[in-house]
This record gives C-alpha cells, structure tokens and sequence, in this order.
C-alpha cells in the first residue's frame, strides 16, 4: 500500500486520542508520528465513505478576544464552592455504526486535555450524522468531588449483531454517602473503569436533570435495550440553577438512571453574564442576516413604523373611538396584566390598511433580550422580529397547492431566534428557530455561515417561511403535518434581508449588567393583543375548494382542516414578547 505524509502545523486525531505537532505517515493501517507508532484498531469497519463524526467542527473564524468587563469568556466557573471548566478535546471509546439518525450510529467519548487539578465527571456522545460538536464540564478537585466506591455495569452490547468497535460496556459509579454520580464511564473492556477515572460531586451541588434529544437507540437484537439521549436541567428559566454537563442520560429497559445534573450555588450566579460591551460584541460577531421569501408581501417593520403608520388602540365598550398610538407606545396600558380590554389594529382606512400590512423593510430591526441559562453558565440572546401582518396559509396535497382563503390570517406577528452563547469562551452553542407556537434548537455545526465583506464570518443564516413568517435554519418546504399532506411553510434566498448586526435594539437584560442597564421602551410592558380577535366560519370556503378536488384530495383536504388547531380559523392578535413562557422560561420545542 502507497504511504501518505501529511505535513501539518497543528492536528488534533480524536478518534485515535492524539494531539501532535509536525508531520504523521500513514501506511498499511498504522499511523505514525515522528516519534509514535499508534496501530489502528483492527475492528473498525471500513465505510464506503467517512462519517461526518471523523471531522471536528469549527466556526468559520476563531473566536475574539472578548473585552473585559465581567466574569464572560474567563475560561472557568466558580459555582459557589466548585470550580468547573468545558472540556471539548474528546477521545473515542466506543462506536456504534447503525441506529440512530440517518442509521448512522452514534460515538461514546471521554474528555482529554483536562487541566491539572481538574477531573471527569461523565463522558461525551452524539449521532454520527454530523461533525464532532461536543463538551462536557469537568471539575477542579476539592471537598465537593469524591473518588466513587465502585462501579455497576448498566448495559453491555456483547449480544449486539450490528457494525461496532469491538463492545461497549457503560458503568454507573457508585458514589460514597453524600454525593451524587452526574455522568456515566464506557469502556471497550469488560473490566471495570479504575475509581480514578471519574468523580462523584456533593449533592449539595446537584439538581434533578432529564433526557432532551435522543441520541441513539440499540437495534431490536439486543438482549436489554438502550436509549440514549442528551441531559438537560429539568428546571430551566432565568432564576433556575441547574447546570448541564454536556453529558447523557442512558434508559435500559426503559428504566433511567439516577444522573443528575450540577447545580450553581454561587450568591451571585449571574456574575459570569457577558457585560454591555460584551454583548454588543456578540451581537457583531454571531448576528442573523435574516431573508424572507421573494413572494412575500407581509415584510416586517419596527414597531415605532408601525404606531407612527396609523395603528390604533381599541378599549372594549367603545370601540367606536379607537386611539392612534405614540411613535414609543407611550399611551398604551402599562398595568402588566391581560384582561382582554385592549388590542391594536391596522389603519381604518383602505389606503392605510393595505399600506401597514405590507410592513416596512427599512425601518425593520431585531429587539434583543439577553437572559441567562443553566445556572448563568450560558447567555441567550432572543432576537424578536415584529411583522404588522401574516398572511393566509397554503396547504399542500401531494402536488396540489391549496389556498386557504383568510386561514392563518392575523394583525401583528411576533417571531423570533435565540443565540444560546456559553459563557466560558463566549462560543455559539447551538440556535432556537421559532416555528409559530413552537421551534427548533439547531446545532452550530449545521448552520448556515453568512461570508460578510468576501470573507467568512461566525454569522449565521436565518430563513422567515412565505406569509406566516416561522423562522428556519435552512432554505425549502417544511410541511406543518404529515410528508405529504400539510400546511406550507416555504422559505428560499432573495433581495428581501435584515442585517441584524447593522439593525438591532436591545430592550432588556435579566440581570445586572455591567457597564448599566437598560430601559424598555414603554410597547414592551403593554401586555395585550397585537391585533384584533375575528371569527368567521370557513365552511363555505372549506366546501367550495373541495367541490373541485378529486375525491381522494377532497378526503385529504377535510382531514387537513379538521386537524387544523382552532385558533386558525379566525383572526386573533398575539401578545407582545414579555408575554410569552419563553421570556423567562427555556424555549419550547416543537
């Protein structure tokens, strides 16, 4: 077999758990550096083409140095009494090559290059369907971490008949009286893991925790099955404590471990939050650049457009004399409560009407809040988006298109992204795409990257679906039901773009910030709808498109509507962005 050199400056081998500086050979089957021999192992399977797992990710460009001003970006955090720092340097332990999405398996990891005086506290694994994008946390010993007693084997897939590294044996440690396991140790031996490999923390410092996305799932082979999945805190909100620890949780039989998560006990949790700079900083480097669809007719606008435009302020009981509203919403009921007394509308007149639905796309910014998350290990910055109009929905029935009539159709749109940053080294974690009453976290490593000025950039794409304006990472048709039968939602590249770092505001921060706070303007406390409530009955609209269908599309299309929540089938404003769950909550996914 031909030999390969490669000359490099700098090679991180993860899968082989090397770190080397130089040149390496490659040849028949070892790999080699100038002063190690490291064999291959002999059972891994030989693909038709790499998986995308045997790369690592990386954002486009390096990140900056953040200017000082807070704790953000200092590398580790005090926890009130335990010191933790992210780890994101891994070395494979175990892979499995089916199941999983795309039926490409999943790789176990545990953490290398620890600093000194810092331990493990679980390993690492995600699917093999994308580059490796992954961290834990590990932690600075002390009178919080204790050597656990022994270990219990969880799951072992010996009895697996599929594609794997030799067999994986995953071990629960057996912590000492008073402290809690929050991470799980593979092996590719069926010997037990040493009980210096991981540490046990203080319960003190742990809180409950819960599965989040599932990871990978045994074949049906499998003597005890296994499911794994990412870990999150099962509190989370801006006062909520918990700290994830970039681990997983493992299910055999359907029965959960008791893995926790860390918990912040610090008195002032908050003081790791990027400062004001800090986040005008983030803002410039992570920023959407937003496009709407080239058929979009219901741009957005700023909301300061859209009160100067001819809205108006209704009051139930005379809404004979509506009120035009100040250009910063200075006039409208601050009480903070929904009593259902006051909505806003469009212009009366024709003219008016038709002018403010279609928005104003120069005028438009992002309104950002920035709130902490996990325990303030992270920072997530929501960037509302506020649109006077959505349009009418469009159903697809294989390769028919359906016009629904005013389905779909309300005054003020509100929609959103959330940057989640962590705030060690300030890196973008992963990006929220709200999608009408729900969303989609996306990981870094499958965004979009905008190149700025013919060059790359860590700014990522955003996509606004056609009329009803939910947001997506990436540019075609998702259908809201089923593969075939559902609701459009179609987004695609086009002249129509907001620049966020060029056009934002920052409305609010859920913390004390340094460098000063911030004041809301008045519209953020007005807390009732942004349009008008409107029935109508569809019937007649819903009988007419299915008089001209084939009888199959017409069977589809009535089941269609009747699985169409109710609130579609009339028009009604939403409320502003302080009333949403996901203010001071985690954001909800679809």
């Amino acid at each position: 077999m031909t030999a390969i050199r490669i000359q490099y400056m700098r090679a991180e081998n993860i899968q082989y758990g090397l770190v080397v500086v130089g040149s390496i050979r490659y040849e028949n089957g070892v790999i080699e550096n100038l002063k190690t021999r490291i064999p291959k192992p002999p059972s891994l399977p030989i693909m038709g083409k790499a998986l995308p797992i045997e790369t690592t990710f990386n954002l486009p460009l390096p990140l900056p140095s953040w200017q000082p001003g807070s704790g953000f970006g200092s590398r580790s955090i005090d926890l009130g009494g335990l010191e933790v720092c992210r780890v994101s340097t891994f070395k494979r332990v175990w892979a499995a090559y089916e199941g999983g999405p795309g039926n490409l398996g999943a790789t176990f990891f545990e953490p290398m290059a620890i600093p000194q005086g810092f331990f493990m506290l679980g390993g690492y694994c995600q699917p093999n369907n994308r580059p490796l994008n992954g961290w834990v946390l590990v932690a600075k010993d002390g009178a919080a971490l204790a050597k656990p007693t022994d270990y219990n084997l969880v799951w072992s897939s010996e009895s697996l008949k599929m594609k794997q590294d030799s067999h994986g044996h995953f071990w629960l440690p057996v912590p000492p009286d008073g402290y809690i396991a929050v991470g799980l140790v593979v092996t590719a031996s069926p010997e037990k893991p040493s009980v210096d490999s991981i540490r046990c923390v203080l319960s003190d410092f742990t809180e409950p925790s819960q599965a989040e996305t599932s990871i990978w799932v045994s074949p049906n082979n499998a003597t005890e099955s296994l499911k794994v999945s990412s870990s999150r805190p099962q509190s989370r909100g801006t006062r909520a404590l918990g700290v994830s620890v970039g681990t997983y949780i493992a299910e055999v039989n359907s029965s959960v471990n008791p893995l926790r998560c860390l918990k912040n006990n610090s008195s002032s949790y908050t003081s790791y939050m990027p400062s004001r700079s800090q986040i005008d900083a983030l803002i410039r480097t992570y920023s959407p650049l937003f496009y709407f669809h080239p058929k979009e007719k219901y741009l957005p606008s700023s909301v300061r457009w859209f009160f100067s435009n001819g809205a108006l302020l209704y009051k139930k009981g005379n809404e004979s004399n509506p009120v035009p509203i100040e250009p910063t919403g200075s006039n409208l009921p601050q009480d903070g409560s929904n009593d259902g007394l006051y909505w806003l509308d469009l212009p009366v007149t024709k003219v008016g009407k038709g002018k403010v639905k279609k928005g104003d796309l120069q005028s438009s910014e992002g309104y950002l809040h920035v709130k902490p998350m996990y325990g303030g290990t992270f920072t997530d910055i929501a960037i509302w988006l506020f649109y006077p109009f959505n349009g009418p929905s469009r159903a697809k029935l294989w390769v028919v298109n359906v016009p629904l009539g005013r389905i779909g159709e309300h005054v003020g749109d509100w929609e959103h992204v959330t940057l989640r940053v962590n705030n060690f080294d300030g890196g973008l974690y992963k990006v929220f795409f709200s999608q009408h009453s729900g969303g989609t976290w996306v990981d870094a490593s499958e965004l979009e990257y905008q190149a700025c000025g013919g060059g790359e950039s860590n700014r990522f794409v955003a996509y606004s679906s056609l009329n009803g304006h939910a947001t997506y990472s990436k540019p075609g048709l998702v259908l809201q039901g089923s593969r075939k039968i559902g609701i459009r939602n179609d987004t695609a590249k086009s002249c129509l773009t907001v620049d966020m770092a060029a056009s934002f505001s920052l409305v609010a921060i859920d913390y004390a910030a340094a460098g000063g706070s911030v004041a809301p303007p008045p519209w953020l406390n007005y807390m009732r709808k942004w349009g008008p409530k409107i029935t109508y009955n569809i019937a007649e609209k819903v009988e007419k498109v299915g008089n001209v269908l084939p009888r199959k599309l017409k069977s589809a299309f009535h089941g269609l509507v009747k699985s169409l929540p109710s609130e579609l089938f009339g028009e009604e404003g939403p409320t502003g962005p302080k009333v949403k769950t996901n203010w001071s909550g985690d954001e909800a996914s679809c």
